[in-house]
């Protein structure tokens, strides 16, 4: 049985005729980057979206990568949801937003609803924000907590030592291989967005934990001398 959560318990919406997402969470930095594929690439991210009938669910202000997803998603037709703190809301910190505003107490919050908002999530070039924020939602489905997609549009190859990482963790026996593969990659937003669209969740970590053990004890069973040995 999955483990409850808040996104679990999220309110089910119709999925655009396009595609099966009817929202999709976008994390991304709150500056542009060095390199002008950056906002090449959220600008188009944004408009897919759009042109997909998706809604784009972001941390809400107009700065950086943040504001252009929001603003090209916008600009195309799209439904926009920002949600943003109380500290961050004035404009002089994160700038205007377009489309709806959900203001929130706090981080914690913001995250939440952002999650149980969206049917799948999407990670751009961004800082420490970015990356805690794509990292929760890899935890979280690796613990069964949702089975929606994670994405990581690896623009330029911002993501590269991340990826590498990962795999060094698999290596290292930090992480299982069922779980490294939750992470969806593409280096465009129309090659991410299709993988995406083909996800299926692997076995939780829990699941596969009571699976392993539930084998485990019923071998203990069959065999005595072997529970003798494991003492």
């Amino acid at each position: 049985m999955a483990a409850s959560s808040p996104l679990a318990a999220a309110p089910q919406r119709c999925s655009s005729p396009d595609s099966r997402f009817a929202s999709i969470c976008v994390y991304c930095g709150s500056s542009t980057g060095t390199k002008p594929d950056f906002l090449h690439a959220a600008n188009a991210l944004g408009a897919l979206l759009a042109s997909r009938s998706i809604r784009l669910v972001y941390g809400g202000g107009s700065v950086g990568l943040m504001g252009a997803v929001s603003t090209s998603a916008h600009a195309g037709g799209g439904s926009v949801l920002g949600v943003i703190p109380t500290a961050l809301e004035p404009v002089e910190v994160s700038g205007g937003s377009v489309g709806e505003v959900m203001v929130v107490r706090d981080m914690h919050e913001r995250k939440a609803a952002m999650a149980s908002a969206s049917d799948a999530f999407v990670a751009m070039p961004g800082g420490f924000g970015t990356l805690e924020e794509l990292l929760e939602m890899i935890t979280w489905q690796q613990l069964g907590y949702h089975k929606k997609p994670v994405g990581v549009l690896n623009v330029g190859g911002y993501f590269d030592l991340f990826l590498e990482f990962l795999d060094r963790s698999v290596e290292c026996g930090f992480v299982r291989p069922e779980a490294r593969a939750i992470v969806v990659v593409g280096a465009t937003p129309d090659e991410l967005l299709e993988k995406l669209e083909k996800y299926t969740a692997p076995t939780s970590l829990i699941e596969s934990l009571a699976k392993e053990n539930g084998k485990r004890d019923e071998n203990l069973r069959r065999d005595p001398e072997m529970m003798m040995r494991g003492r």
